[in-house]
């Protein structure tokens, strides 16, 4: 489907695909799962603005490029999510209310979910060596499994993602480097937080493959990450750079407009919004009609008022049990430290009970 990435090398489109390679229930699956994310970031946002939620990542503007990424999974593969991975997790199956509650404080993940899907990490780059090393476990215990990492184009410039990377390439672990490419490092245009030609080709420094996608294109990224963990199961890690847009701001505590004005310099096809130009797609191709957003977009919205529901009548943690999951047994300065935190909170009861 992509129709205006002509003037970019090396980006694999769905057009560079053999078109046999899905079948009309896989493109009206990621765009069901398009439309779901989209909604669920456009709720979350708002939540996060009457105060419902202290802070959100939004995304809008990459669900083409997570839900692609979900849907090229198999059920056993292992996913290693960062901040703004929300749409990929709930492609992946995780419940919209586990996510909301993360957001409001609660351990990850509330609902009793068995998917091999991790934290998300919040500091950048930091599950990158984390995946890495569990391909590497992976193979001594002969499992026949790969990690998919994700992250953004900032994070390819902190160490973290070097040392990942060359361990992955060292030892052959079966692990999938996924970057989202939105163009923007926080408020660093990808230019000045990186000199290289592109995120994929550092992949070569470290001796494994590194492939461009366009990461507006669902069913290219599908393919694309697809091989990817194939290759990847075989011994062979694959970094894979999948070009998209961040049409929002880096978080809620984030302005945009003090370092972005219209993105002159960013093609046309990166800018245009995913799911409007996958949902129009769909309709050219007769894969869905012209109510199957509009009949998504209903079933999604019950489906996240179900969510807050679920996420409101979860009982406010104590501010003590914040202790209980450090160690098995709590140390003397541990459980003196906890006392200190109940003993706050009963003195300032104001404090606690502000959004409870």
């Amino acid at each position: 489907m992509s129709d205006e990435s002509d003037d970019v090398t090396r980006i694999v489109g769905a057009r560079d695909l053999d078109e046999t390679r899905f079948e009309t229930e896989d493109a009206r699956a990621a765009l069901r799962d398009i439309v779901r994310t989209r909604q669920f970031d456009e709720r979350a946002l708002s939540l996060q603005r009457r105060g419902w939620m202290s802070g959100y990542p939004p995304y809008e503007g990459q669900e083409a490029a997570q839900v692609g990424a979900a849907h090229a999974m198999r059920d056993d593969d292992h996913l290693f999510p960062t901040y703004r991975s929300n749409a990929l997790q709930i492609a992946r199956g995780v419940p919209m209310s586990d996510i909301l509650l993360f957001r409001r404080g609660f351990p990850e993940y509330h609902s009793d979910h068995d998917l091999p899907v991790f934290p998300q990490a919040v500091p950048i780059a930091s599950q990158i060596p984390h995946a890495a090393g569990a391909g590497i476990a992976a193979t001594y215990r002969d499992e026949d499994w790969a990690a998919l990492v994700c992250f953004g184009d900032g994070a390819t410039s902190e160490g973290d993602f070097h040392e990942g990377l060359n361990v992955a390439g060292v030892f052959d672990a079966p692990t999938v480097f996924f970057c989202e490419n939105n163009g923007w490092a926080i408020s660093l245009p990808r230019e000045r937080q990186t000199a290289s030609e592109s995120i994929a080709i550092k992949a070569d420094a470290y001796g494994i493959e590194g492939v461009r996608v366009d990461g507006n294109d669902p069913l290219a990224t599908r393919a694309v990450v697809a091989d990817a963990l194939a290759s990847a199961r075989d011994g062979d890690p694959v970094l894979v750079e999948a070009l998209t847009y961040r049409r929002g701001a880096h978080t809620t505590a984030d302005d945009p407009s003090q370092y972005r004005d219209g993105d002159p310099e960013m093609p046309a096809w990166r800018l245009r919004d995913p799911l409007d130009r996958f949902a129009e797609w769909c309709r050219d191709q007769r894969i869905v009609d012209g109510d199957f957003v509009d009949e998504v977009t209903e079933a999604a919205n019950e489906e996240l008022a179900e969510a807050v529901e679920t996420a409101e009548s979860v009982p406010r943690p104590e501010p003590e049990d914040v202790f209980d999951s450090l160690y098995a047994n709590l140390s003397g300065d541990v459980r003196r430290q906890r006392e200190a935190a109940r003993a706050a909170a009963d003195e300032h009861p104001e404090t606690y009970e502000l959004d409870r």
